[in-house]
């Protein structure tokens, strides 16, 4: 019998799915709506002063106003931020910096304010919901839930609390799930990861879990760990287990692996987190894409990808996106992020309503011959070439290598294998194949001898996880980068000696 949890769920999800389909039935009035109001509240502050938002009224004014910037070329408004004044890009002061490590600048702070961090909970819960609204199925509640996430310790810098992302929300759970809610405060306080996973394995392991959330290779690292110590499938140890929330990666290249380890299929809800802002969730068990969240204080905008290092790429909203082109998303938001460049590339699934797929990063791509390869085609390459075979694959990235000791140039890809294929030269074939039908640039290099096919090298068991820890960045967010336009991951793992 359900419980009262479960059962008075069911008309709050039903309320909530009212609510989202009201605004996503209206975007372009919904998205005016956040635009003005971030216009007219960032009005007296002083990015607003220094690009007279008084006299904006359009989103032309707009971008004639304000150019697209990465980090970098925020920082000196975000550095007063971090300095404690007050006013700099929204009112007031923040209530959090998450801080995440950058490439180039170091330590990033990104701020989170009262106005923004409301959008962040409701988000990762209404996934929940409209889950819950769609099957029906909320049983679940009852269970105990598992969040792989960073540590909720905070530091303070100028009276400002920073931290990861995932450890500030860790203190926003509802109080109806902290019951429900595993691992412990103190588990969750380790720093060292594999250290925290053998905890949350001891925690876990008798306990009626029924969602595990978490990025998929750190998931994937706590289930190999399970079945170790059990010796049962994860779907035996958990027989009440049949919801996987993820977000961070493509699910696609692990979900073989998963149903391996769970031993049976169950449901995912994939989210599109991050420091900046919450930006979609998956609405329907059925449809592809995630739901883009219009009404979260957020106004988007998209640079064609192919156009973005043009000198004025044109910049549009959601009213002239088309289906299936790499965009980048560049946001403006109540966290006093200004046509931001958060560094995805978004490609739109759906229009009514809008729906996107993350296809990868701006700066995770290979184009050192012109090819233009992005993330979303060499994940759908190695998706396509192991279909209907045994083949299963635990971690993968690209590099070129452009000076090879004899023959043409070629893309490296780094694989390591669960279950080896048996023909190498048939994966190849099929990889090959998949990437060229893909990408024309690509099939051009091949086909004019300025490239040759791919080559496999292949990675010991746990090197991707050994290559993390040599370079600090075992676990929490971190993930392995689906393919680079230089050869610093490649050479890193030859160094390392973790090639077979």
């Amino acid at each position: 019998m359900a419980s009262l949890k479960a059962a008075l769920s069911k008309p709050f999800a039903k309320y909530v799915a009212r609510k989202i389909n009201k605004w996503s039935s209206k975007p372009l009035e919904t998205q005016q709506k956040v635009f003005r109001n971030l216009i007219s509240t960032a009005e007296h502050t002083v990015f607003g002063k220094d690009h007279n938002f008084k006299n904006i009224t359009s989103f032309e004014e707009f971008q004639a106003n304000v150019p697209i910037r990465d980090y970098e070329e925020l920082k000196p408004y975000v550095e007063r931020v971090v300095a404690g004044e007050e006013d700099i890009l929204w009112k007031g002061k923040p209530i959090y910096f998450a801080k995440t490590s950058g490439t180039t600048s170091g330590a990033k702070y990104i701020p989170i304010t009262k106005e923004s961090m409301p959008t962040h909970i409701e988000a990762a819960r209404n996934a929940i919901l409209l889950y819950i609204h769609e099957t029906g199925n909320a049983k679940f509640v009852d269970g105990k839930m598992i969040f792989l996430q960073g540590s909720p310790i905070l530091k303070e810098k100028h009276g400002i609390k920073l931290g990861r992302l995932s450890g500030i929300v860790a203190h926003f759970v509802p109080k109806y799930l902290q019951k429900n809610r595993l691992p412990s405060l103190e588990t969750n306080c380790i720093e060292d990861w594999e250290t925290k996973v053998d905890a949350i394995v001891e925690e876990t392991i008798h306990e009626d879990m029924s969602i595990i959330s978490g990025i998929p290779p750190w998931v994937q690292m706590y289930f190999e760990k399970l079945i170790e110590k059990s010796s049962k499938s994860v779907g035996d140890l958990f027989q009440n287990f049949n919801l996987f929330i993820f977000g961070g990666v493509n699910y696609e290249p692990y979900r073989a692996k998963f149903e391996n380890l769970i031993g049976r299929k169950v449901d995912s809800i994939e989210l599109y987190p991050a420091s900046e802002g919450f930006f979609a969730f998956q609405d329907k068990q059925d449809e592809k894409g995630m739901l883009l969240q219009l009404d979260s204080g957020i106004f988007y905008e998209f640079v064609e990808a192919e156009h973005f290092f043009d000198k004025n790429p044109s910049r549009i909203t959601i009213a002239d996106v088309k289906l299936s082109v790499n965009y980048v998303m560049i946001i403006s938001s109540t966290a006093g992020l200004w046509a931001y460049n958060v560094g995805d590339t978004v490609a739109f699934t759906s229009l009514k309503p809008y729906r996107v797929i993350v296809s990868g990063r701006i700066k995770h791509f290979i184009s050192a011959f012109g090819e233009h390869v992005i993330g979303k085609e060499v994940e759908q390459a190695l998706k396509e070439a192991t279909k209907n075979t045994l083949i299963s694959v635990n971690e993968f990235t690209v590099a070129p290598q452009i000076s090879p000791k004899e023959g043409l140039p070629y893309h490296e890809w780094l694989i390591e294998f669960e279950n080896e294929p048996e023909n190498e030269a048939e994966l190849i074939e099929a990889l090959e194949q998949s990437l060229q039908q893909q990408n024309s640039y690509y099939l051009d290099l091949i086909t004019g001898k300025v490239l040759r096919p791919l080559k496999i090298t292949r990675i010991k068991k746990d090197g991707f996880q050994s290559y993390m820890k040599s370079i600090g960045k075992l676990g929490g967010q971190n993930k392995i980068p689906r393919l680079s336009n230089d050869r610093k991951i490649a050479d890193h793992l030859h160094q390392l000696n973790l090639t077979k």
